[in-house]
């Protein structure tokens, strides 16, 4: 069965390889924001012959084709996922790299006021929280 990254891979007239396949399917299941290391971890545990060059162009391949969306949360790491027509921000922990996804509506309508208030029109954004967790 196609992962949904291939599946997009498809309409999109992309040649799809084994090796292809196997990295389409280790981004779609993730449900983290893996960099390439992890991809090319997570991928070589289905197919041992995939090199990190392979990961690395495939991952640039998809991102270009804006399938993937890279993500840098300042850990020094560029993160991918896949791109999605919902809207949701991040807040990062950097103690631990852990990536919450969250979506909040006051945010979301704060951030067009601003917008309009300066005389502009949002047509897109990108927020990323940064914190440690409280301590009781």
């Amino acid at each position: 069965m196609a992962s949904e990254i291939e599946k997009l891979c498809i309409e999109k007239n992309m040649r799809m390889t084994d090796q292809r396949r196997v990295i389409a399917r280790v981004l779609s299941e993730a449900d983290d924001h893996p960099d390439v290391e992890e991809v090319y971890r997570r991928s070589t545990e289905i197919d041992d012959q995939i090199s990190i060059a392979t990961v690395y162009r495939t991952v640039r391949l998809f991102e270009e084709a804006d399938i993937l969306e890279r993500h840098d949360f300042r850990d020094g790491r560029s993160r991918y996922e896949l791109v999605t027509e919902s809207h949701h921000d991040h807040m990062i922990d950097v103690e631990s790299g852990e990536v919450i996804e969250f979506v909040d509506d006051e945010i979301e309508k704060l951030q067009e006021q601003i917008a309009e208030k300066l005389g502009y029109k949002l047509i897109d954004h990108r927020m990323e929280l940064y914190g440690i967790k409280k301590k009781n």
